[in-house]
């Protein structure tokens, strides 16, 4: 239990680094970028956009060769290699003399970034159905916590110097891998591994085997329609925020640290009482429901101060989504651990890059002199159709296709190679 605990304890601190060195960049990236471009503001971003999408289409390719190599060789190699890669790739940034060298360590960013699949894996493996949804709350969790210290240290550093965020970025990495080294176990077994099939790298192969296990595909689509909603909410705070309520930014700061306290908090505490008192499907649907009422909120706010407290109403959402996590990983055998969650890493990457263009075109359409209707809260309306639509799929889902199916499948037979 002991090794658990630890265990579960350095993938919180790995995952709530990741998001940590996002948040640290974040201020400093898109000038980064500008500079590079002559410091024309409107090149900058041109370059920018299509550099993020970079990142996320490289997770979308990496994640299911991760999570094969993971139900391979083990959870333990892979993920101590990714932070390695993870590390080196911001002491690239940070000496970048280029954009084309900016370019490629965006690149291997986001190739290291898909280890929150076998993140993921590792959490499947040591959670038992009583645990599953406090486990992978740990995710949330480290997200919200993330969200609150990254971007704020990375403009405190980045204050000082530029390159500063990366390097510090870079030392945590490597500190995190040190203690890796020393402290994480591997949490599958050699008799539970199975051969490496070089077909399981295609992405879209492992997201349409996907299909194999009861249940699955549905809450699948449960996830990544609740991510369009929650990356599109993320991808508009602080456009609305300024075009609606006129905020600056000290203002949306704080507005986001409150929305990374509330992430915490839910994910982080309330999820081990409340998932096992109200049971995983009232969970699910109490969080989905609650936040599309989140959504909806923010979309009719009449002040800024309405949608401080839709706030907390929309963090409901971290009893559904580990919640759904947990229930996938019980469907899933443990030697399949690492492809089925390279395969919601995929979808997910491509969500991050669908969910910015839906929400933000929707958004010009309806706000401004050019747009053709006046009524910017209309992208949050359609979130909470992706939330109300979660909801009553996942109770479909769960009615005909979970309760009473066998958890967690034994490990397929196929051997493992010498």
């Amino acid at each position: 239990m002991s090794e658990r605990r630890a265990a579960a304890r350095f993938i919180f601190l790995t995952l709530f680094l990741d998001i940590l060195g996002i948040g640290l960049i974040v201020p400093i990236l898109p000038s980064l970028v500008t500079d590079f471009v002559g410091g024309d503001a409107s090149v900058g971003a041109a370059w920018y956009g299509p550099i993020q999408a970079l990142y996320a289409a490289m997770q979308f390719i990496a994640a299911p060769v991760l999570g094969a190599l993971s139900d391979r060789y083990g959870r333990r190699p892979v993920l101590l290699v990714a932070l390695l890669g993870y590390g080196l790739d911001y002491i690239i940034l940070g000496f970048a003399p280029t954009l084309a060298w900016l370019i490629a360590g965006r690149v291997l960013a986001g190739i290291t970034g898909a280890s929150y699949t076998t993140a993921a894996a590792y959490l499947a493996d040591i959670s038992t159905p009583e645990t599953r949804a406090k486990n992978f709350g740990l995710i949330g969790a480290a997200f919200g916590l993330g969200f609150i210290a990254g971007p704020a240290l990375g403009a405190l550093l980045g204050s000082y110097w530029d390159r500063l965020p990366f390097f510090v970025a870079a030392g945590l990495v490597l500190l995190n891998l040190m203690y890796g080294l020393f402290v994480l176990p591997e949490s599958l077994p050699p008799e539970s591994r199975r051969a490496f099939d070089w077909r399981d790298i295609n992405p879209f192969r492992s997201i349409a085997r996907l299909g194999r296990y009861t249940g699955v595909i549905g809450l699948v689509v449960v996830f990544v329609m609740s991510g369009m909603a929650q990356r599109g909410l993320e991808t508009l705070w602080v456009l609305y925020t300024e075009y609606r309520y006129g905020w600056e930014i000290w203002q949306n700061g704080l507005s986001l640290a409150l929305v990374g306290v509330c992430a915490a908090v839910v994910q982080g505490g309330l999820i081990r009482r409340v998932v096992p008192a109200m049971g995983e499907k009232r969970a699910i649907l109490f969080g989905l429901l609650g936040a599309a009422g989140a959504q909806l909120a923010i979309g009719f706010a009449p002040t800024g101060g309405w949608v401080l407290l839709a706030i907390p109403l929309a963090a409901l959402s971290g009893f559904a989504i580990p919640t759904i996590q947990g229930i996938i990983a019980g469907r899933v055998p443990d030697n399949e651990q690492g492809q089925v969650q390279g395969a919601v890493t995929s979808l997910m990457a491509v969500v991050a890059v669908l969910a910015p263009l839906v929400s933000t075109r929707l958004f010009t359409i309806t706000s401004g002199d050019d747009g053709l209707i006046e009524l910017p809260g209309s992208p949050f309306f359609l979130h909470a159709a992706f939330f109300l639509l979660s909801a009553v799929l996942s109770v479909y889902i769960l009615r005909n296709h979970v309760d009473g199916a066998r958890s967690r499948p034994e490990p397929s037979e196929q051997p493992t190679e010498a």
